[in-house]
């Protein structure tokens, strides 16, 4: 970092479009397009169901509708949802309609109409015939079922993951290394548990939608709340099979997405109305929609087998995953490998041997996607209490057995594919959290009276930073006339603060102030190609991206200021925000050497340039919860939450503070509050958030995030990610100080009331 008046990293600045957002200017989807078709669709009732017949011509006679289309309409060519970096590790399955319907909410016609009114009464005017069929809703039972939720010959999968779907099978994944049943067997102590993770809902603010129309040339445009604009053309030009160099995609500012919007789960219908009419389509999904037929978490059963000597040394992990992808198959391989290389390596220090599998399975409900944590959440609940359990069993502190076994700064991880932990503080993250949540006084159980009781719990997590040999981010920055800066990006800031972080990034670099530096992006005619933002991926790789354009922006600018001075450009150096000559002190400013760029000269005032990194470099983080249980209730009220963060370097402390908090908000609602549930039939009840329970500020008590700081070689100024880790640590550390409090280990989320009384009482 240097040490100009500018010093912008590592410094909490205010977010690029915090004003336009508190003033209330038009920045979203909805507020930004011109009038459009509705776009609405109509749904199967059905978990499993052939269309026999429909019958649009009552509907098409609605004044104000423009057409009707169904499943005679569309191409036939199958594709993937999923917003990937191709070739997708995710099948080809769906159609934009298909005659066979796979969970109750599958689409079965489109209806275009000049009114969300007229649309509406067309929906209900359109009579379907359907052939129902058994569904396989329990996926426990789902794989080799007698019923097949893809039958169809046409399904393909583009990458060798083990698919069989006449099986149901969508994946397989494993690892091993070492003997892990000898050790097992010579082990003191083996915990042998399953654990059960519902299908949690994302439930942002801002639900699906997207705008689209044909350009001036013909084009089709995509205004679209979405991560991957570069994913969605691709996905678009798949399910409408026309070429990709005939699509642009741009989204706005972005209402929340954590990771629903990783899926392209409406893009393709207004799409597909702006193709066969010519006219501008909008498809705004209602909440119920979003609930029932967006994106959510893989449901997953995990089963952990841990062997550890009666000292307390783990010896080995097995964890082994079974998930629940719904009726299509998106991110279903990638998510289940994280419920084992997100939580093994946790304990790298002492472990002799460990052994992960997970399969994922097709079942007739809605689809699950990506959601922050991405597997891992899901795999730590599991690994975490495992080894609470573990602790409780030898009766040692929780803490003290991570001390004993964690992984620390130096050592190869063989379950995170061999990569070492160059930049590691897992080790000050626990002592550290210890301190600042006053563990010692804490943890032990405190009979408050009336029936109350107060505990506490713990847990450490890990994530990634990028997807490994895989993403890649890009960026373009130019000096603008005035000798200011513009940077273009691919990722999406979807409220996360990427825009403001990767201009504090250039702001650094280029010796000015982060007000100096206007970003634009994310659009696909424009934007330099970034796989989108995903996977923890935006500060660490299109960061890295950044600082090698501006090390090329630098040596162009000094080339033009040679031009400016006449002397060779080897004898010019970038310093303090302008080029200077050393030997005579002569200097050029920035706006002299724009205006130089524009007259008589052959290089750009711009620089571009991309990165992608071997490996992805693991934050960590700790977690620890205090609550107070009423066990006459069973309610259960977060008291305090401390949680200490290694992200390498902050770039913006007071963003990473925002999103560890908003984690950790959302870790709790999974635990204690979020529940899906679905009747006979494969419905999901949780339609509206009359249903589905949220987490509100009288729910999650008081909050406290810090930061031990690492130095990640391969990131941008020693960062890494921030994302997604925050999330992890919730269910576990609340898992373990509900059992604290009342004796009783719950292996299932959400943790209800209801639930903790039904153990009580079965004591």
């Amino acid at each position: 970092m240097s040490n100009h008046a500018y010093c912008q990293v590592g410094k909490s600045v205010r977010k690029k479009d915090s004003l336009q957002l508190l003033l209330g200017k038009p920045v979203y989807t909805a507020d930004i397009v011109p009038d459009a078709l509705v776009v609405k669709l109509l749904r199967s009732p059905h978990a499993n169901a052939m269309v026999k017949a429909i019958d649009v011509s009552k509907a098409k006679k609605v004044d104000g509708v423009v057409d009707v289309f169904t499943w005679e309409d569309v191409p036939t060519q199958r594709f993937s949802n999923a917003g990937q970096t191709y070739p997708e590790t995710s099948p080809y399955d769906r159609l934009i309609i298909d005659r066979h319907v796979r969970y109750v909410g599958d689409v079965v016609a489109i209806v275009a109409a000049e009114t969300e009114q007229a649309a509406d009464k067309a929906l209900s005017r359109i009579k379907v015939t359907y052939d129902v069929l058994e569904p396989v809703l329990d996926f426990t039972r789902a794989l080799d079922n007698p019923v097949v939720v893809h039958p169809e010959d046409d399904w393909k999968m583009l990458c060798d993951l083990g698919s069989d779907s006449k099986r149901n099978l969508v994946s397989t994944t494993g690892d091993a290394d070492g003997d892990i049943e000898a050790v097992l067997a010579d082990c003191d102590v083996v915990i042998d548990r399953t654990y059960h993770t519902k299908a949690f809902n994302q439930a942002m603010m801002e639900t699906f939608r997207t705008f689209t129309e044909l350009d001036r040339y013909g084009r089709l445009h995509v205004i679209s709340s979405t991560q991957i604009v570069f994913h969605v053309r691709r996905i678009l030009s798949h399910a409408l099979g026309i070429p990709k160099s005939r699509i642009r995609v741009e989204k706005p500012r972005i209402g929340g997405g954590f990771g629903a919007k990783q899926t392209a789960v409406c893009e393709m219908y207004p799409a597909f109305v702006t193709m066969k009419t010519g006219r501008p389509a909008m498809c705004v999904y209602t909440r119920e929609e979003a609930q029932t037929c967006g994106s959510p978490r893989h449901e997953m059963q995990i089963r952990v087998r841990l062997g550890a000597n009666r000292d307390g040394r783990i010896r080995a992990l097995d964890v082994d995953t079974l998930s629940n992808q719904g009726a299509y198959g998106e991110h279903g391989w990638a998510t289940s490998g994280l419920t084992g290389h997100k939580s093994i390596p946790l304990y790298t220090g002492s472990l002799e041997a460990f052994k992960f599998k997970a399969d994922v399975v097709y079942t007739n409900t809605e689809p699950a996607g990506a959601y922050r944590g991405f597997g891992a959440t899901q795999g730590q609940f599991a690994v975490e209490t495992a080894v609470n359990e573990l602790a409780a069993q030898l009766g040692v502190d929780p803490i003290a057995l991570r001390e004993r076994n964690m992984v620390r700064e130096g050592m190869a991880m063989p379950a995170y594919y061999g990569e070492v932990t160059n930049a590691c503080a897992l080790d000050r993250c626990l002592a550290r959290c210890r301190e600042l949540f006053d563990w010692d006084a804490k943890f032990p159980v405190r009979d408050m009276g009336g029936g109350k009781v107060r505990a506490a719990g713990m847990a450490m997590s890990m994530q990634g930073s990028g997807i490994s040999g895989v993403d890649v981010g890009s960026v373009t920055v130019k000096l603008n006339d005035d000798g200011t800066f513009m940077l273009l990006i691919g990722a999406a800031d979807m409220g996360t603060g990427c825009d403001t972080i990767l201009a504090q990034m250039v702001a650094e670099h280029m010796d000015c102030s982060v007000d100096d530096v206007s970003v634009f992006g994310a659009d696909t005619d424009a934007s330099p190609y970034d796989s989108g933002s995903y996977a923890s991926s935006t500060t660490y790789i299109t960061g890295m991206a950044v600082q090698k354009a501006c090390d090329k922006l630098k040596g162009n600018l000094c080339a033009i200021a040679a031009k400016v001075l006449d002397c060779p450009a080897d004898e010019l150096a970038f310093e303090d925000g302008r080029v200077v000559r050393q030997a005579t002190g002569q200097t050029v400013e920035l706006a002299a050497i724009a205006q130089r760029s524009q007259s008589f000269c052959d290089i750009p005032a711009e620089a571009t340039a991309s990165h992608t990194s071997p490996v992805s470099p693991p934050p960590f983080m700790v977690g620890m919860v205090e609550i107070e249980l009423d066990r006459e209730t069973g309610v259960v009220e977060v008291l305090d939450y401390v949680s200490v963060v290694d992200c390498g370097l902050p770039i913006n402390p007071a963003l990473a503070r925002i999103q560890a908090e908003g984690g950790i908000v959302q870790g709790i609602g999974h635990t204690l509050l979020e529940d899906v549930t679905r009747t006979k039939a494969g419905a999901m009840r949780e339609s509206s958030f009359f249903t589905y329970r949220l987490p509100t500020r009288l729910d999650v008590g008081r909050i406290r995030v810090e930061f031990e700081q690492s130095c990640e070689p391969t990131g941008p100024f020693g960062a890494k990610s921030i994302g997604e880790i925050v999330i992890n640590t919730p269910a576990p550390a609340l898992a373990q100080a509900i059992y604290r409090a009342t004796g009783v280990w719950h292996r299932e989320l959400p943790i209800l009331p209801e639930h903790i009384l039904l153990a009580k009482a079965g004591q």
